[in-house]
Formats: C-alpha cells, sequence, structure tokens
C-alpha cells in the first residue's frame, strides 16, 4: 500500500485518485500514526504543501527504523535544496507535482526496492536462524559428547601366573584409593575363580553374569543393581558364583559395563582371570593404568616375560605399565636386579613375604585396614597414591589441550 500525505484537499483527492488503493492523509502526525498500524506499507508520498524539513525527518527515521518504506518527495520545483535534503535524509525519490506520469513510475520503483529489501531481510533472519540453530546443535552435540566422555581413570591388574597376589593387589590398591575420598568400583573378571569378593567379606546378591538379563540394555540404573557396596566408596561387581549359570555376560555386556563405570566412578579396578582371553582384552582395551604383578621366582617371571611380550604385540603402550614385585624378600638364589633386568620393568611397588597378608586374606579383610602399619600396606598405599598422581596429571594434561572432563552424575551405593 501507498500512503499519501498532503495538507491540500484537493491535491490529496487527485493523487488518490491517480494511486489505486492509497491512504490519503493530512499532516505528519497522522502519518506516524498510520505507519505504526500498517507494517505492511511500502511507499509514503510526502506532497507540496509539508515543509521539506519536516519530510527529511521522517525520512530520516524510516531509514532507521523501516528502510523497506521509500519515502518521495512531491515539489512545486525540484531544485538544488529540495534534492540534497532528499539525500541526506534517505528519500527514494523527488518528483514534481505535475508528473504524474513519474510518481506512478516512482511508486511502483519503491514497490519493487521494497519487496528486495523484505526479502532480503527475511533471508538474513532466515540465515541467522540456521546459524543459531546449527551453534545451539553444535553446543547440544559437545554437551552429549562431554557427558558421554570417561571421567574416571580404568586399573586393570594381571598376571598369567595364579598365586601371584594379583587379587590381593587390586582390593587393596581399590581400598586405598576408596581411603584417600575417591569413589571406587572392583570389577571381578576372573568369571572362572573370582575372589574379590570372599577378599572383602561380601555375599553379593547379584554377580557379573546378571548383566545378560538386561539384554544390552545397560544403563547406570541397571549397573548400580549389580554393584555390591563393601563402604561409602567402594563398590564391587562380584565374578559368578556358579560356573554352569545357563547365563553368560557376553564381551559386549561386559565393554559397556565397564564403559559406564568409568563415568560413575573415579576408579575402576579390574581383576582379570591371568590369560588374554576375550573378557581381559575387553578391559586392556580400555585400561588407563595397567598393573603387572608377579613372584620372585622363575616361573613366574616366564609368565611375566611372555606377557610383556604378548603386551608389546598388541601395542599397548608401556607407558600405561606399573609393575609390582611381591615376596621381593625371598631368598630363592634370584635378585631383584636379575628379574628386573630379564623382565626389562622396574618394580613401581615392592612387597615382602609376610604371615600378616594370609592372615588378612583368611579373615577376609583388607590387609590396608587390618594391618595398616605393615611395610606392605604402606607400599600399596603409596604405589595407590602414585596411580591417583599420575591420573591428575594426565587429566591436566588432557585439560591443557581444551578437552576438559566433564562431571558425570554418580550414583550413591546402597547399603546391603
Amino acid at each position: 500500500m501507498t500512503a499519501i500525505v498532503e495538507t491540500d484537499r484537493s491535491r490529496l483527492s487527485v493523487l488518490q485518485a491517480m494511486l489505486h488503493g492509497s491512504v490519503p492523509l493530512e499532516s505528519m502526525e497522522a502519518l506516524s500514526e498510520h505507519i505504526a498500524s500498517a507494517a505492511q506499507e511500502f511507499a509514503v508520498v510526502i506532497g507540496p504543501s509539508i515543509a521539506v524539513d519536516d519530510a527529511a525527518v521522517f525520512a530520516q527515521w524510516a531509514r532507521v527504523h523501516k528502510p523497506d518504506l521509500g519515502v518521495i518527495l512531491l515539489r512545486e520545483t525540484v531544485d538544488a535544496r529540495a534534492l540534497s535534503t532528499a539525500l541526506r535524509s534517505g528519500m527514494r525519490e523527488v518528483v514534481e507535482s505535475r508528473d504524474l506520469a513519474g510518481l506512478t513510475t516512482a511508486v511502483s520503483r519503491a514497490r519493487a526496492v521494497s519487496s528486495a529489501i523484505v526479502q532480503t531481510m527475511e533471508d538474513e533472519t532466515q540465515a541467522a536462524a540456521q546459524a543459531a540453530l546449527s551453534e545451539a546443535q553444535a553446543t547440544a552435540e559437545a554437551a552429549r559428547a562431554a557427558a558421554a566422555k570417561p571421567t574416571g581413570r580404568l586399573i586393570t591388574v594381571f598376571s598369567t601366573k595364579g598365586g601371584v597376589g594379583k587379587s590381593l593387589m587390586a582390593a587393596n590398591t581399590a581400598v586405598s584409593l576408596a581411603e584417600r575420598g575417591h569413589s571406587v568400583c572392583i570389577v571381578d573378571l576372573d568369571v572362572n575363580n573370582g575372589d574379590i569378593a570372599i577378599m572383602l567379606q561380601l555375599t553379593p546378591t547379584r554377580t557379573l553374569n546378571d548383566l545378560a538379563a538386561f539384554n544390552g540394555d545397560i544403563d547406570v540404573e541397571a549397573i548400580e543393581t549389580l554393584v555390591t557396596p563393601y563402604s561409602k566408596t567402594l563398590g564391587v561387581v562380584a565374578a559368578p558364583v556358579h560356573l554352569d549359570s545357563p547365563d553368560q555376560a557376553t564381551n559386549e555386556d561386559i565393554g559397556k559395563l565397564l564403559d559406564l563405570l568409568v563415568r560413575v566412578y573415579d576408579y575402576v579396578v579390574v581383576d582379570t582371570s591371568g590369560v588374554f582371553d576375550d573378557v581381559a582384552l575387553t578391559a586392556l582395551d580400555r585400561t588407563d593404568t595397567l598393573v603387572l604383578v608377579g613372584t620372585l621366582d622363575i616361573p613366574a617371571l616366564k609368565g611375566l616375560k611372555l606377557a610383556a611380550q604378548t603386551l608389546d604385540l598388541l601395542n599397548f603402550p608401556r607407558e600405561k605399565w606399573k609393575f609390582v614385585l611381591n615376596r621381593a624378600d625371598t631368598k630363592v638364589g634370584l635378585s631383584v636386579e636379575e628379574y628386573e633386568g630379564t623382565l626389562g620393568l622396574k618394580a613401581d611397588c615392592s612387597l615382602v613375604s609376610s604371615r600378616e597378608v594370609l592372615t588378612a586374606v583368611n579373615r577376609g579383610e583388607p590387609l590396608v585396614l587390618a594391618y595398616a602399619s605393615h611395610p606392605n600396606s604402606k607400599a600399596i598405599k603409596a604405589f595407590a597414591t602414585s596411580i591417583a598422581g599420575a591420573a591428575r596429571a594426565a587429566e591436566a594434561d588432557s585439560d591443557g589441550d581444551g578437552k576438559s572432563r566433564s562431571t558425570a552424575s554418580r550414583f550413591r551405593l546402597r547399603k546391603a
């Protein structure tokens, strides 16, 4: 539509008759009210009776607040002052009042320009909305990725020979970390001979094989039912009790379990069976720290040497390895230096032979709690402290790279 402002009513009638569908107005005040209520207006014709300065004020306002509105100035004579004022204020055209054909053409051009401006504004608005949507989607995706990113550390305890203290080390390292205030979960992946529950004097009602009941749909609420609490900060996912159970947890189920646990707990300590089976490999694929355990004897040295060679073949980085030498004070004709030299690893933790160790195991108590001042307890606590320190350093490096670790929601361990 077109609005016409002219105080001369006879002239206003002529202009209105010529511009079909136009709105006649007799003052600038009436024009302001009309524009405020008529958002679809595309042109304003200001007649000769309106002072050029008043027309300029309105044009300047329209240029800022309504750029799609074309202002056309009618003058009895188009002189230099009218043209310069129109140019400075942003009017579209200046037309002589007698040139009715020129006025009609000017209004048509104003319509075309207005349509182009409106389309451009709509395109820009749509582009801005799309950009905002894309940014929101990217932010949401980043938030989802951060929420899914592990916040805990997975520690796997491994040895290819039984009786070297692997489960003892797993249980006491986990207890030591929990005593430092960290939330910890032990997962007993020795599906045939798991001893973690016995060593902590627990009677679990759910075990690893209960994962099968969830048919792969494993979430935080699901794994909460599998965890047997030992203390406020330590829980256990126990190994199966019956070897002939018809339901067996698959490797995929165990992988999902470990992936969720490292989002829930600060540390997940995994005790393995001692063979490179699919279950152990599932844990090794996710391991942040691998703890190898051996004793000062040739069979244990042979087993660990083969394990180290296998791990190298699997491209498991040695910077993730930790070596614990148990019964390092045994006088069996093999020195610690010879053992370390043959294995190619320096012991990060050395434990001595002690009957207190077996006493604590038989009582179902962690050594670090039952005999807190024992040399082995102190060594295990220091070892756990070193693991926690390494984890903090790794987190700092990750944060320095711009990959900050998110804080996952943690569930509280329920009392048994």
